[in-house]
């Protein structure tokens, strides 16, 4: 059984890069990584490739979920992202998507909406093996993590401050979701509140999941989904340090009518 405790790498010091909304941008991970200081290694072609990550100065990548759907290159992105998390040069919270993705693969009933039809379209040329060891990672991966001594927390969707360390099935909610209203916008979609606004922890908190073509800071609290699969902007945030470094998204490769708006 997977440790899944929030707080087991609390005393890890990092120092982390924190990477936003990967949704199958391989190609920019790759990239992204690269700028910022690691070794990207890897063999085989696109969408085959096996990885080879480190940094010369023991830098570690956090990614903060939503590494499947609406991106070229899904099965890359697990792999590459699967193999420094087992290695220990990698951390990983789940996103929506990548949960969604899993009970896909569990052969569970999901709407094949939001990119998720991509996805399955990718991973039909992957065995068995690949995908049931893709199922039992997403399956163990934590909903937050609470790191560099308990100054940072990260989770897909952030988290309000009176969930931190803890785990219930409305703290996983939160955390891959947000806070959402129960009534839906004019594009279908569930409405998203602004618990940043509310937030008034020392506790830095890191997310994702919200795509805006610049990144957002409010009361200690950032998003880093800078929209890479729609056309914007591949993120991560060096830690302690709170640079930003950014690559730009080689093309749009979904649509979505809340980027189009942003």
């Amino acid at each position: 059984m997977a440790d899944i405790s929030p707080n087991r790498f609390r005393n890890d010091c990092g120092p982390f890069d924190l990477i936003g909304d990967i949704h199958g941008c391989a190609g920019e991970t790759e990239i992204l990584l690269e700028k910022l200081g690691y070794r990207v290694g890897f063999q085989g072609p696109e969408g085959r490739r096996f990885y080879d990550i480190s940094h010369p100065h023991g830098r570690k990548p956090v990614f903060l979920g939503d590494m499947v759907d609406r991106g070229p290159r899904s099965p890359d992105v697990m792999r590459l992202v699967m193999g420094m998390v087992k290695r220990g040069d990698a951390l990983a919270v789940v996103g929506n998507h990548d949960d969604k993705f899993r009970r896909w693969l569990d052969g569970k009933t999901v709407r094949m909406t939001h990119g998720i039809e991509e996805t399955a379209e990718q991973f039909e040329q992957e065995d068995a093996a690949f995908k049931a060891e893709c199922s039992d990672f997403i399956r163990g991966l934590p909903t937050h993590l609470i790191l560099d001594k308990g100054d940072l927390l990260v989770a897909h969707a952030g988290l309000a401050e009176k969930f931190h360390g803890r785990f219930s099935g409305e703290e996983r909610s939160f955390a891959m979701f947000g806070d959402v209203a129960k009534q839906r916008d004019q594009y279908g979609l569930p409405v998203r509140l602004n618990w940043a606004a509310k937030y008034s922890g020392k506790r830095a908190v890191v997310h994702g999941h919200v795509a805006e073509p610049g990144v957002r800071e409010l009361n200690n609290v950032y998003c880093i989904d800078t929209g890479c699969c729609f056309g914007g902007h591949l993120t991560a945030m060096r830690w302690p340090e709170r640079d930003l470094v950014q690559v730009r998204a080689k093309e749009a490769y979904f649509h979505s009518p809340r980027w189009a708006q942003a």
